[in-house]
């Protein structure tokens, strides 16, 4: 079950705002089930969030590695031609997805994204869910 409390759509547009050339913003539970999206086709934000499932995991398998590393991923950050993808885990089992362009400031998409993240985290928890349970 994802509990929700409020709206989240004027922070993630207000994000898209504030940040030029963002394309899409998800915030997804950890086993990748899209919570809440700004911008983009929603059949695309499925599709990213159940990616998102297993790139947070990969990255945290890689964590693990890192000496004196505690294992969890905070950031993934992948560049390809056209654009840059951002992961940023939003608390706890919740993770906050965004796409951009390739002249998007990765300076200023990395502060905006932490700014978010604290403020998702008073509205959002994302408990894991048991065998059988749907969400």
């Amino acid at each position: 079950m994802i509990q929700q409390r409020g709206n989240m759509d004027w922070m993630l547009k207000e994000l898209a705002d504030d940040v030029p050339d963002i394309h899409q913003i998800v915030v997804l539970s950890a086993d990748g089930l899209r919570i809440a999206r700004h911008g983009g086709d929603p059949d695309v934000a499925d599709r990213l969030a159940a990616a998102c499932a297993g790139l947070q995991s990969l990255a945290a398998a890689v964590a693990s590695e890192i000496p004196y590393s505690d294992g969890l991923m905070r950031l993934v950050v992948i560049e390809v031609t056209g654009g840059f993808f951002y992961l940023m885990a939003a608390g706890t089992g919740a993770y906050l997805a965004v796409l951009a362009g390739e002249t998007v400031d990765a300076g200023l998409v990395g502060a905006r994204m932490r700014d978010m993240v604290v403020r998702i985290g008073a509205h959002l928890t994302s408990p894991p869910r048991h065998d059988g349970q749907a969400g």
